[in-house]
């Protein structure tokens, strides 16, 4: 079920695609900002030259206060064919909410640290289906932990 950005206790993340002669040749990176951050993100699977690609990416990792503006931003060809922010939990399994983005959207800003419950999620930026790769499509994840928040990792003993 999709959710306007405000519904959704969520954060935000940003994508982008590299390309040449205005045709991706990648993935490109999704720009993630958030107070005084400013991290990119890789994608972890994108269609090229009509065949799905999978790539072994570490996704970025976003240490927020509570009510931090995120801003995403995506090149104009991600822009161009549309995408959207989908938000999972800590784990990257379950799918907490999306966000439609508006159509020829570059940059988005309307996710805060405080609209997603969970004190620790991933945003993923998603681009639209309909490509050379049918429902394949790019994608690129970026976690953030507000306080108090985990991503997966054990605290140190202590």
């Amino acid at each position: 079920m999709r959710r306007p950005a405000s519904a959704l206790l969520v954060l935000g993340l940003t994508g982008a695609l590299a390309g040449c002669a205005g045709e991706p040749e990648g993935p490109g990176e999704v720009r993630a900002q958030a107070g005084g951050q400013d991290v990119n993100a890789r994608a972890t699977q994108f269609c090229l030259d009509g065949d799905p690609q999978r790539y072994q990416v570490t996704p970025p990792i976003v240490e927020v206060s509570p009510d931090t503006a995120i801003r995403l931003t995506v090149p104009d060809a991600v822009a161009e064919r549309g995408w959207q922010v989908q938000v999972f939990d800590e784990q990257l399994q379950e799918v907490i909410g999306e966000v439609d983005v508006p159509e020829g959207t570059q940059s988005f800003d309307e996710i805060n640290s405080s609209d997603v419950v969970p004190p620790a999620f991933y945003l993923v930026v998603v681009e639209d289906k309909g490509g050379d790769c049918g429902e394949w499509t790019g994608a690129w994840p970026v976690g953030f932990i507000r306080a108090g928040g985990d991503l997966g990792t054990t605290p140190p003993a202590g």
